[in-house]
């Protein structure tokens, strides 16, 4: 018997047009890029994914789904929303029986937020059943999906993800291990597979390890997930990274490791240690904490100034500004409160609302910067609108001076390869010098760390410019992997069917 599809799924009540903080705040931040989740043969398979899941929350908040195995059939439940709000009932994990299952929390980068979208996807093949999610971008998956369409695919989805589904079904490789390992071969990017079949767990890392993918183990079961963190709330032991390149088979005889390509240096991307990565993860062998602190300490090493508080800005200034604190011999305080409890639809009927939006994410706290000259310290700057507000926040909370220190070189370039990001003419650094950018965000000075100094704190001498160790283009415009897309003639619409949100 062929294993078939159980589809059952709910939409939650997401608008693209209702997100919290209007267009200026949500833009103005780099988005999360996508949490990945299997288990193989565990009584509490689709349980451990709900959990492992809501560890990787941080990297997507949009939209959720978990695809289950019983022996026979596979069972889907997507939502749109929180992992929370959808997988936190006891009736929706028994409608996702089995032992085996792959979960994944979605932030869009290529298709929008419908149901449609929402991942694992899952298609009947030749073969049987092949549930797929993916973290990451395939940076010619616009060009595969048009000669795709065009020699008679049919696709349903928006999401770059479905090309792999197409690629696999139309192998003409006799084991599913080798479809799955040739469709890879036509793939560009940076990406992290997790898929399921009726009788393996597999999973996939790009060429460069752009994307991050690790092992873990639990009762003598295998575990794929995108972070440490998802192992640890399940009570998981880490195994080790899933090697750049490498494809890892989970099944009945235990775990295959296979590297069907070339051997590349490993380039992650460095943004997973400056702001992705929980920084509770291990990453590489090393804490992100504790790297995101040594940030901070050299960011004051290169640019001290004389101040009398840091003040990070919450949340993933925090580590950093802690560093920065303890390189300075500067007190940190909280000089910024945080409101966890925003919701994603609140009403904005005005312009006038909407502009007080950082208001209702962030308050100054007076007590702390009145009358102090003060060091805002932060992972990045995107845009720049919110962080102009926040400078502005705080001289009305009466900061004397307010000096902005930046964890990360100044970015200048977009990113393909998983993050959303604005178009590079959005981006403030992209058009604006540093002293151009501190008069627009009003600050008395500007600082960012440098290239060198980002590098020497995750343990290198610095940046090797003929064979750089991480991917990090949104700073140089060192592009890793051609970008099939950009220059070829993939289509720009992806769909031709307007969807309710």
């Amino acid at each position: 018997m062929t294993p078939s599809l159980e589809i059952r799924h709910h939409e939650a009540d997401l608008d693209e047009t209702d997100r919290t903080d209007g267009p200026d705040l949500e833009s103005d931040r780099l988005h999360e890029e996508c949490g990945v989740f299997g288990v193989f043969n565990h009584p509490d398979a689709a349980a451990l994914t709900a959990l492992g899941l809501h560890a990787l929350q941080h990297r997507g908040q949009e939209a959720a789904g978990i695809v289950s195995f019983d022996g026979q059939r596979f069972h889907s439940e997507r939502r749109l929303g929180l992992v929370g709000d959808n997988f936190s009932k006891r009736e929706v994990i028994e409608r996702l029986p089995g032992q085996s299952a792959i979960g994944h929390t979605r932030y869009s980068t290529t298709g929008g937020t419908i149901l449609r979208n929402v991942q694992p996807l899952f298609a009947e093949l030749e073969t049987g059943g092949f549930a797929v999610c993916h973290n990451g971008n395939l940076t010619n998956g616009l060009t595969l999906r048009r000669r795709l369409i065009a020699d008679g695919a049919i696709y349903q989805a928006t999401s770059d993800t479905e090309v792999i589904l197409h690629l696999v079904a139309r192998s003409r490789r006799n084991r599913f291990t080798d479809r799955f390992i040739d469709a890879l071969g036509q793939i560009e990017g940076g990406y992290a597979f997790v898929g399921m079949t009726n009788k393996k767990l597999i999973g996939a890392r790009d060429p460069l390890g752009i994307r991050p993918l690790v092992i873990g183990e639990l009762d003598g079961k295998f575990i794929l997930t995108s972070e440490s963190v998802a192992l640890d709330i399940i009570g998981a032991r880490f195994v080790r990274e899933v090697e750049n390149g490498e494809v890892v088979v989970i099944d009945d005889k235990g775990l295959e490791s296979i590297k069907p390509f070339p051997a590349r240096r490993k380039r992650p991307c460095i943004f997973e240690y400056v702001y992705f990565a929980r920084p509770d993860s291990i990453v590489d062998g090393k804490n992100v904490y504790g790297l995101r602190k040594q940030i901070g300490a050299i960011l004051a090493q290169e640019s001290g100034v004389p101040a009398d508080v840091i003040v990070p800005v919450p949340d993933s200034g925090v580590p950093a500004a802690i560093g920065y604190a303890q390189a300075a011999g500067i007190p940190y305080e909280l000089g910024i409160i945080r409101n966890h409890y925003v919701g994603r639809t609140f009403i904005q009927p005005t312009q006038s609302v909407r502009d007080q939006g950082v208001r209702m994410k962030h308050s100054a706290n007076r007590a702390v910067v009145e009358g102090k000259r003060i060091v805002l310290v932060d992972d990045s700057i995107v845009r720049g609108t919110t962080s102009r507000k926040i400078v502005q926040m705080m001289r009305d909370a009466g900061a004397r001076e307010v000096h902005f220190r930046i964890a990360s070189p100044p970015i200048k370039f977009p990113d393909y390869y998983g993050i959303d990001m604005p178009d590079q003419e959005k981006l403030l650094a992209a058009h604006m010098s540093i002293p151009q950018m501190k008069d627009y965000l009003g600050v008395d000075s500007l600082a960012f760390i440098s290239i060198d100094g980002l590098y020497r704190a995750l343990g290198e001498p610095g940046r090797n410019a003929a064979q750089p160790q991480f991917t990090d283009h949104y700073f140089t415009g060192d592009y890793p992997t051609t970008i099939t897309d950009l220059v070829g003639e993939a289509a720009k619409q992806l769909s031709l069917l307007a969807e309710a949100s």
